[in-house]
């Protein structure tokens, strides 16, 4: 598959990216390139490789599904611009 610069023009422009008229052709080339070598890719035969998830064989660790308060109130509150009584005070948005 051939790119031409109109092409491109309409890739970039729904990708909402802003193409110089100058780097049409290059950026041209550099897709087709890509598109190339993705067509390598489907030329692999993979009927023997089963379907995973993630590439490492990682087992999630179990823990009790427990209520807590977090226990670092203060250091949260910490960051707030203005905090009272333990609560984020806020300015009045409603009459």
């Amino acid at each position: 598959m051939s790119l031409d610069k109109a092409t491109v023009a309409r890739i970039a422009r729904l990708a909402r990216i802003k193409v110089p008229e100058a780097e049409l052709d290059g950026l041209a080339r550099e897709l087709d390139k890509i598109i190339g070598w993705v067509g390598e890719l489907d030329a692999v035969d993979t009927s023997d490789v089963p379907p995973m998830s993630q590439a490492a064989d990682l087992k999630l660790r179990w823990r009790d599904d427990t209520v807590t308060d977090g226990g670092v109130r203060d250091k949260v509150l910490a960051n707030a611009p203005d905090a009272r009584n333990g609560y984020f005070a806020v300015p009045k948005v409603v009459e």
